[in-house]
């Protein structure tokens, strides 16, 4: 048997089921990039707003590049589980918000209807850095990317998120005149704003009467999420199917902790979200450049450093005490370039990350966060470096976070074999570590002038490229654990 909506009674007593009935929930919202994070995340917090405000607030859901969660969750009414896991113990619930799943390859036109409804009122995404075709280090539309230029030359049939969101809001404009509230769920600075200009930017060369309309008519509030969700296993599939008696496709995995700061700024109302623990902020920013600098940049620098020393999983690295106290001088240079919200006890944060990388419930592939790296850089150290380069503070563990980063792209790792690098500039970084390779210092000045990523201005800071030629000659020379150790004991 499997989980839909007419077995939810035969789950056993453990296991949570929505406090509401799911086929009573209109959809409110379309959710571009229904991936895990989003099930284990934002839908969440809509599925505990639906059991306190049964309003038309449901998630229609939409895959933008694959068939897969859509072919996964259809045939469960959307219902799958949420799997929480940590030292105490697991718990599991099952989400009922998810009320359609659409894929833009083969239910286009379903898509476009759910957009132009006026009962659709909120346009979320989650489709990670790489998804918003844009300039990394300018935070500037390109319109170079191949899905853009598709999308200007080809506007009734768009392949990108800009570009669908800039063609249901002009198709809107045409017929009833009701925009919608566009929200980023992810991990990019100022992300309200940096997706309103990539919008913006679009319709201004499709129409520039079209950029007039939605600048004055929708709203791009900024949000800062937080949670840990490692890619679901095959293993956890079955471990969840044994616990419900039920057969489960599209189960996610998380940490307990969960946050959801947004900027209170809606066209056309919200659910209920600040009642079940969302923060409605006048300012994301600082909750934002917290996150985005200590835990996200955190987890990279481990990522980068704990695979090249080997370890598979994050919890392995900061099993080792050498990694601990590196993550933790890092947290101290990272700390003077935030302006830290109000009440909020900056080293009581820091101890909790530490305590949450450590879940060894929760195995979260240091592979898995190294992955487009050319996209996450910017807002998870380079901006943390910028600031600390102009006020001439110290800069030297985030720089061997940086030279981590600049191992791996090279391609090959400790022991000589080949790193899968899975980057949308993996085949500019293959050809330049191809002239490269075994000249650190010629290494490190190709990769800064790759200008998506560094933009104009680090190239040409020799304090920094000083750092990151020492660092990586290091890597290269004596291995990421002892260099690790070294960094730590001179520090």
């Amino acid at each position: 048997m499997r989980l839909d909506l007419s077995t939810l009674d035969n789950l056993p007593p453990a296991v949570d089921t929505p406090k509401y009935d799911p086929r009573l929930i209109g959809v409110g919202i379309v959710h571009l990039g229904i991936g895990a994070f989003h099930r284990a995340q934002t839908a969440v917090f809509s599925d505990d707003a639906l059991a306190i405000e049964r309003a038309d607030w449901g998630i229609c859901g939409v895959s933008l590049r694959s068939a897969d969660v859509r072919d996964r969750l259809v045939p469960q009414d959307g219902l799958y589980t949420a799997v929480e896991k940590s030292p105490a113990g697991t718990r599991r619930r099952i989400i009922g918000s998810v009320r359609e799943v659409l894929f833009l390859g083969d239910q286009r036109d379903a898509i476009r209807t759910r957009l132009l409804e006026g009962q659709t009122r909120i346009v979320s995404l989650t489709i990670t850095e790489k998804g918003y075709c844009h300039n990394p280090a300018t935070g500037k539309l390109n319109p170079a990317h191949p899905d853009i230029a598709h999308d200007l030359a080809h506007p009734e049939a768009p392949k990108s998120a800009i570009g669908l969101i800039a063609g249901a809001l002009d198709a809107r404009r045409l017929s009833h005149g009701r925009a919608f509230t566009v929200l980023c769920c992810d991990n990019l600075p100022h992300n309200g704003a940096l997706v309103r200009g990539l919008v913006l930017a679009f319709a201004e060369l499709r129409d520039p009467a079209l950029a007039r309309w939605i600048a004055e008519q929708a709203s791009f509030p900024s949000t800062m999420v937080d949670r840990i969700v490692p890619a679901t296993t095959d293993a956890d599939i079955a471990d969840n199917d044994a616990a419900l008696g039920l057969h489960d496709a599209a189960p996610v995995v998380h940490e307990p902790f969960k946050q959801w700061a947004i900027e209170d700024n809606f066209v056309d109302g919200r659910p209920a979200w600040d009642r079940v623990g969302a923060q409605l902020v006048a300012d994301v920013a600082p909750y934002e450049a917290m996150k985005l600098r200590l835990l996200n940049g955190s987890h990279s620098a481990l990522a980068y450093l704990g695979f090249l020393s080997s370890r598979e999983y994050i919890y392995q690295v900061v099993a080792d005490p050498v990694f601990v106290a590196y993550m933790r001088r890092m947290m101290e240079e990272v700390a003077p370039s935030l302006a830290v919200p109000q009440g909020v006890d900056l080293r009581a944060y820091q101890d909790a990350l530490l305590q949450r990388f450590q879940n060894p419930a929760l195995p979260h592939r240091t592979q898995q966060i190294a992955m487009d790296g050319s996209q996450k850089l910017p807002q998870r150290l380079l901006g943390t470096v910028r600031d600390n380069l102009a006020a001439r503070r110290p800069i030297d563990l985030i720089a061997l976070a940086i030279a981590g980063w600049m191992r791996y792209v090279g391609g090959v790792d400790e022991q000589g074999r080949d790193i899968a690098v899975a980057d949308p500039l993996a085949g500019e970084f293959k050809r330049l570590a191809a002239r490269h390779r075994g000249d650190p210092a010629a290494w490190v000045r190709a990769l800064l002038g790759v200008r998506a990523v560094f933009g104009d201005d680090l190239p040409a800071d020799e304090r920094l490229v000083a750092k990151l030629v020492h660092w990586l000659e290091a890597l290269v020379a004596d291995g990421a654990q002892r260099t690790v150790a070294a960094a730590v004991a001179r520090s």
